[in-house]
This record gives structure tokens, sequence and C-alpha cells, in this order.
């Protein structure tokens, strides 16, 4: 952990703009929530590497898998549902594939070494996959596409996880909410990063519905035997993003992954098998090195003019101006970066509630 200095020493924050928020500098947030995972049991490296995910989450805005999974984390950890102490294998099928499987290893720690791994392989084979087997909740995997990026190559993910939404034509959750991401290089632009979700809504929205008393957008959630519903206390599960391409593509990616990998995640949900319902989540990562088509440099430049050529199409009336995926996320990390990271009041109880049970000290709070 870094020293804190306090206000007597100046570098005071900007107070929070958002109500029941306090604003933590984003390298004291990474520190903090890496000193309460390595209490939690993991290795200092694989605590770090899972606090720099959450921590990367909360600077672009995406709250959901930010700095609010710690003590989600804390919790598998100490259930076991989390292996903190994994071996680790990497089985190598061919020269550009291999899986890796992940023993139970949080998400951050397993995917980040398939990227790591997918990177140094597309760079000798010009493309590269990596599956993944057995892992704990993936986290943002627009961080992991990101990675591959900043190496100059194209990054793409698939995850597949436990079923928790509905699928056209079944009645009750059937497939999982599963993510993909793709991420591709640029000099004079941030990134294009695409990160979704392959469900209308998020369960961490219909949970902030609930609590909020607000209705929930038509079409977007639906109760435990698939009936549609705006009413956020009678919701448990989403509704797959435009239906029957949502649920498809669930399904496909659950092929491309879990099935591929050897291990299977909705068939043995759907089993009857009670250790068919235990949570893991398995991904598949793909690098692609722009230089094995042609020019890289080339290709980078092609990349900045179509976005420069997007952003100067005339924006609808109303819109606040035309932007490309993963544009404004890097501008509220750019901003989050000086200013701080928002972290909900709730959220820095629950963390700093641990910290004292840990010994650990909490970034003090400055304004």
């Amino acid at each position: 952990m870094t020293d804190t200095p306090t206000p007597a020493q100046g570098d005071a924050l900007v107070p929070p703009t958002a109500p029941g928020k306090v604003l933590v500098p984003a390298d004291e947030l990474r520190d903090f929530a890496a000193a309460l995972l390595e209490k939690g049991g993991l290795r200092p490296e694989h605590a770090r590497t899972t606090a720099d995910v959450f921590v990367w989450a909360a600077q672009r805005g995406i709250d959901s898998h930010g700095t609010a999974r710690v003590p989600a984390y804390l919790e598998l950890l100490a259930k076991g549902v989390a292996n903190a102490r994994p071996e680790i294998r990497l089985e190598s099928g061919a020269t550009a594939v291999a899986v890796l499987d992940a023993d139970r290893a949080p998400g951050p720690v397993a995917l980040t070494a398939a990227a790591e791994e997918a990177v140094s392989r597309a760079r000798a084979s010009g493309v590269a996959a990596v599956g993944v087997r057995r892992t704990v909740h993936t986290g943002a995997i627009g961080y992991y596409v990101s990675k591959i990026a900043e190496q100059g190559l194209i990054g793409i993910a698939f995850v597949a996880g436990m079923p928790n939404m509905g699928y056209t034509g079944v009645k009750g959750a059937a497939v999982a909410t599963s993510p993909l991401a793709v991420a591709v290089p640029a000099r004079s632009h941030a990134p294009l990063l695409l990160d979704m979700a392959t469900a209308t809504i998020a369960l961490g929205r219909i949970r902030q519905a609930r609590a909020n008393g607000t209705p929930l957008p038509e079409g977007a959630a639906a109760t435990g035997d698939g009936t549609p519903t705006t009413d956020p206390e009678r919701a448990v599960m989403p509704l797959p993003l435009g239906g029957a391409k949502g649920s498809g593509m669930s399904l496909a990616f659950e092929l491309l992954t879990s099935v591929l990998v050897g291990a299977p995640i909705f068939a043995a949900f759907h089993s009857g098998d009670p250790e068919g319902r235990e949570h893991r989540q398995n991904a598949l990562l793909v690098a692609i090195d722009p230089a094995a088509f042609g020019d890289a440099d080339a290709f980078v430049a092609a990349v900045d003019a179509t976005l420069a050529t997007l952003k100067s199409l005339t924006p609808a009336d109303g819109a606040p101006g035309v932007y490309y995926p993963g544009e404004r996320s890097a501008s509220v990390a750019a901003l989050r970066a000086g200013e701080g990271v928002p972290v909900a009041a709730g959220v820095w109880r629950e963390l700093t509630e641990s910290a004292a049970g840990f010994g650990v000290a909490a970034p003090q709070l400055r304004f």
C-alpha cells in the first residue's frame, strides 16, 4: 500500500460529483483492492492482477464489474468457490492453439495469462486461440482484449457461464448472459472496444431497479417462468438481446468455449446432476496479428481513417455526437485517472469493513 498524504500536505481531491459516492485515486484504490484480495488468500501477483481488472472497469464507468466485485470475490475465496492457490496448466494442441486449465482460479488471473499466451503465439503464427477451462467469474472481458490491442494485435474474446437468461421459446432460465468483446488497435484514436453481453439488460441493473423501485424497460427482463415483466420485484432474469439472436449467440458461445475445451456447462446444468450447477466459466481468447495480413502500419492508419470518417458523419437530431465503441469509456477513464474513481458509499463501507477485519489500512478520503 502507498502512503496517503493528509489534507495538510495538499493534493486535495475533487469532491464527488454524484451523491452517495466517494472519490479514491486510481493507484490507491488498486493498491487497496490488491491488499484485500491478498489477505483473502490470493498470491500477491494474482491479487494485483485481479485488482487491476476491477479498477480498469471502475475507471471506465463499468461499475457492475468494478470495485463492487471485490467483496464478492472475497466471499468466493472464503467459500472455496474460487481457488486461491490454483495449479494452472497450459495444454498445447498445436502451434497456434492452447487450452489453459485454470483449476478454478479467479477469472482475471486465468484470462490475463490466456491473453498473454495468445499474443505470444500470434506473434509466431499470425493468429492464435487460447481456450480457458474451469475459471471463476471472468470480470470485464474488455480488459483482456484491450491488453491484446495494446500490443498492436486484434483481440477477440467469448465467455460462457452458468445459465441465468431466457432462451426464445423456453420456459425459465436456459442459457447464460455470455459476453463478446473485440478490441482493434488504432494510433491517433483510442482503440475500438466492443464489449457486450447477449442479454438486453444486466442482472445488476435488475437489482438496482429493485432497490430504487423504478420500472424496467419493456422486453428486458422476465419472471422465473419466462413471462416478460417491467416490475423489478417480479423480475429474476434478463431476456436475450434481440430475442432469438441473443439467445442463439449465447448457445454458440457455449459451443465455442465450454464444449470446445471439454468442459460443457449448458448440458451439465440441465442434466439434474447437482455438480452441474457448481459455479464455473469458460472462455476463448483469439489474437490476430495484422502484420500477418500485410502492412501493420497501413492497417492501423486505415483503422484511424475509418474511425475519423465515422466521427465526421452528421449526428442525428438530438444526438450528443457520433461515437464508436469504447470511445466514451476511454474518455471517462482519462478523466478519472486525474480526478479519482467514484466508489458507491455502500461498496466503500463493505471494503472498509473487510479492511478492518484483515488489518489493512484503507486510503484516507480527503476533499
